[in-house]
């Protein structure tokens, strides 16, 4: 799985293309133990296993927030780029939706389209993607995303 780096030209022209699926990633407990923390989210459900335990849930769950985080390290290793890139920012979500938890343990990964890419000025492109999170041996994803990238290039 490898960034696949393009011309502006072919960028503009990509609407449609099904990227490569990211590396699978866990979300183990000390993964969301420590997003707890750096959040603040100390909800039982994400931290404390035996309470957890006792709920339909049947064990802890990571954040919502964290599993939509996580794109950001998925996308790293198959991504779409222009060519002489400058810098790339998270310019939000039109869309996201929260499916099934991810348990504690359970792994990861994403799937990606673009839909439509926006020629800003000669040097900015905004890249929609349409994004869904897999859970490893599960049929309904993590969760599903339209996701907004702005690439700035020299």
């Amino acid at each position: 799985m490898t960034i696949k780096t393009v011309t502006k030209e072919q960028l503009i022209d990509a609407a449609g293309t099904v990227l490569e699926p990211s590396p699978w990633y866990a979300l183990t407990q000390e993964r969301i133990n420590n997003f707890a923390d750096c959040t603040e989210d100390q909800q039982f459900i994400h931290i404390d296993e035996a309470l957890a335990k006792q709920t339909p849930l049947g064990g802890t769950i990571a954040h919502g927030f964290l599993t939509l985080s996580m794109l950001v390290k998925m996308a790293e290793s198959c991504m779409l780029l222009p060519e002489n890139l400058l810098m790339g920012m998270n310019y939000g979500f039109d869309r996201v939706r929260f499916l099934s938890p991810v348990h504690a343990g359970k792994r990861v990964r994403m799937l990606t389209e673009v839909i439509s890419v926006e020629q800003k000025s000669e040097n900015r492109f905004l890249v929609k993607l349409a994004v869904k999170v897999e859970i490893e041996d599960e049929e309904t994803p993590a969760l599903i995303a339209e996701w907004l990238n702005l690439f700035v290039t020299a």
